[in-house]
């Protein structure tokens, strides 16, 4: 039987679960995107942002974007997640931190953030731009939020104009992080739309590489010293192991990357 193509509403709700899920934490560890905390500061650099701003964290994930953010540059920052498992884990993480008086999180979709017009200097969004359904709204509520002269800083993953392979597509792919990625063009584009001008691109690509390294390595580790840990986690290896080699073939290819682009929205 062929598998049902799920709408809008029902890809958002299968991500924030998958997202929420032991098994993300373990493959991942505390960062979920590739490059982890280095490739966040160096997102951040590119930002310029200063201390005391105020900074949004859209699909903030476990919180450590939000944590590293204000303990580095001095912001306050918010967090929106749809996942309330994720924001649960984010939440006491902080709290733990000593960290709440300056960052907090809110459940929300990032294509109806529940935060307020021209509230925030800056606005972050790693690995998550490519799996939100309608990426026009998304780009427009990044608009929305952000002060004049705001900036907005991405990482995401990439695909060349010719797109995917076909076993990267389907739900497996959306809960992977690619199956609706876009060239960097049109993810510059999309944020043309909102009204946001991307002032600088940079490439990636060996980070997504080393991520599906780690993967790989972790769960061959797990396999031999702590299977029952992928098995609580509802990781199955023999069934991963297909993917993650198509995976490494299209990073290896340039089907797929990784990128960072920020763009600023207009002075008044």
């Amino acid at each position: 039987m062929e598998p049902r193509e799920l709408d809008p509403e029902e890809t958002k709700s299968c991500c924030a679960a998958a997202y929420g899920r032991d098994a993300v934490a373990l493959l991942l560890g505390e960062s979920y995107h590739p490059g982890g905390l280095s490739l966040t500061r160096r997102l951040a650099d590119r930002l310029d942002l200063c201390e005391g701003g105020h900074v949004l964290d859209v699909a903030s994930g476990p919180g450590a974007t939000a944590r590293l953010l204000a303990v580095e540059h001095g912001v306050r920052v918010d967090g929106v997640d749809l996942g309330e498992r994720t924001l649960a884990t984010a939440r006491t993480e902080t709290e733990r931190a000593g960290l709440s008086d300056r960052v907090c999180f809110h459940q929300g979709d990032a294509e109806r953030m529940p935060v307020a017009d021209n509230a925030y200097d800056a606005l972050v969004c790693e690995c998550a731009f490519c799996t939100f359904p309608d990426k026009a709204a998304a780009a427009a509520e990044f608009a929305r939020v952000l002060r004049p002269g705001g900036r907005v800083g991405i990482t995401d993953v990439t695909v060349a104009e010719s797109g995917l392979p076909e076993e990267l597509s389907g739900l497996a792919g959306w809960v992977a992080c690619v199956a609706d990625a876009r060239p960097v063009t049109d993810y510059a584009a999309l944020l043309a739309e909102a009204g946001l001008l991307t002032v600088a691109t940079e490439r990636h690509d060996g980070a997504l590489a080393r991520m599906i390294d780690q993967i790989e390595a972790r769960v061959r580790l797990l396999s031999m010293t702590a299977p029952e840990r992928l098995a609580q986690a509802g990781v199955d290896a023999d069934a991963l192991a297909p993917y993650l080699e198509a995976a490494r073939r299209a990073v290896a290819d340039g089907r797929i990357g990784y990128a960072l682009i920020v763009a600023r929205k207009p002075d008044a």
